[in-house]
This record gives structure tokens, C-alpha cells and sequence, in this order.
């Protein structure tokens, strides 16, 4: 996907992933068949860890769609918008936990658990907060997981908030940092980029 961005063949905003294979790896083996995953405009490392098909990603990134990941089958749920799954995730952990509450489930049944994937830009922002305060305070099945690379675009912490020590801490937000491999946007080349004018974005159809 680099190579083809870099060579005109994806006239796309794009949000490469790199530098947090390890931790993403890690948080994804407790990750089971059923729970519901909340991604950001850089998801493509959580689709594929959630068994997404990479043709299939391939063919996404192709036609513009490389923010906007989403799969039913998988409960792969993904926004563009800053935070703006985190509170939809947290209704739908309200969901599950009234369904389990009542119904008979089998002794040791797992309900389906949530997690919410956003970076430290996102946790800025009060639909965070409202989503954290909603979670911990009823209990919900539901893990918001902060991939601090300690910038919004290009804004550190220290200088959006004059502080780097987190803003919240209660057990259902859990961090992780990482470098990134790449800036906010695009493949960080600095040769010019000529993009291929026969290519024209898929047709919004409503199905996405």
C-alpha cells in the first residue's frame, strides 16, 4: 500500500499503521469470537488481528475507503470522526450486559466483551469522557484501549495540555505507547507525489 500511495495509485488520504505490531498482538490474543471491536481511521492492524481478510482490506484501501473499515460478521466497527466510537461502544456494552442479566446462560458463559481502540487525540475529547464515566460507573463489559503516540496530527501532550501524565485512570481505560512508523498522514515520503488522474473514488451508495 506504501508503494502503490507513493507511486500516484492511491489518490486517498491515508493513515499508515506501524510500530505497535507487538502490543496490538498481545491485546489481541484475549480477543475472542463474539466481542465487538471499536476502531479509529487507523485501523487496519486491528482488522486484520480481528480475522479480517487482507484482500479484502487491499480492495478497500483501493476504492478510498481506508478510513471507514467496517465488517458485520466480525462486529468491526470503525469512525473517522475524533472519538466517535467511543460512547456507541459503550451503549452497545450496555446492551450486552442487560441481555446477559437477563437471560439464564450457562455457569462460566462469557458474555461478548467491547473494545474501543483510539489514539491520545482522541482521549481529549469529551465524548471520551462521557463513554469512560458511563462504563465505570455501571460496570459495562467494555475496555477502552488508549494507543498513546503522544501526538493529535502533530501536537504532543505537553503541548496540547501542558501535561503528559494521563487525564483519567480507571481500570476500564488501559494505554499502551508506541513510536510510530509513520506520520499522522501519508507514508512520510518526501519525493513529490504525482497522483494518477484516471482513478476516480468508488460511488457513495449508502452500503458502506
Amino acid at each position: 500500500m506504501k508503494e502503490l500511495f507513493e507511486a500516484g495509485e492511491l489518490p486517498y488520504l491515508l493513515h499508515f499503521c506501524g510500530g505497535n505490531e507487538d502490543q496490538l498482538i498481545d491485546i489481541f490474543s484475549r480477543i475472542q469470537e463474539g466481542d465487538w471491536i471499536f476502531s479509529s481511521h487507523r485501523s487496519h492492524y486491528h482488522y486484520l488481528l480481528a480475522g479480517g481478510s487482507p484482500e479484502r482490506l487491499e480492495q478497500m484501501i483501493r476504492d478510498g475507503d481506508s478510513m471507514f473499515i467496517f465488517d458485520k460478521e466480525l462486529n468491526f466497527i470503525t469512525s473517522s470522526v475524533l472519538a466517535g466510537t467511543c460512547c456507541i461502544a459503550a451503549g452497545v456494552a450496555w446492551s450486552i450486559k442487560e441481555e446477559f442479566r437477563t437471560k439464564l446462560c450457562p455457569p462460566n458463559t462469557r458474555p461478548p466483551l467491547v473494545w474501543c481502540f483510539l489514539g491520545d487525540g482522541a482521549e481529549d475529547e469529551g465524548h471520551f469522557y462521557e463513554a469512560v464515566m458511563m462504563v465505570d460507573g455501571h460496570d459495562l463489559p467494555c475496555t477502552f484501549i488508549v494507543e498513546d503516540n503522544n501526538r493529535s496530527v502533530d501536537t504532543s501532550k505537553r503541548d496540547r495540555r501542558g501535561v503528559e501524565t494521563p487525564l483519567i485512570e480507571v481500570p476500564c481505560v488501559r494505554r499502551y505507547h508506541y513510536t510510530p512508523t509513520y506520520p499522522h498522514g501519508g507514508s512520510g515520503t518526501s519525493k513529490r507525489i504525482q497522483f494518477n488522474p484516471d482513478i476516480k473514488p468508488r460511488a457513495f451508495t449508502g452500503d458502506r
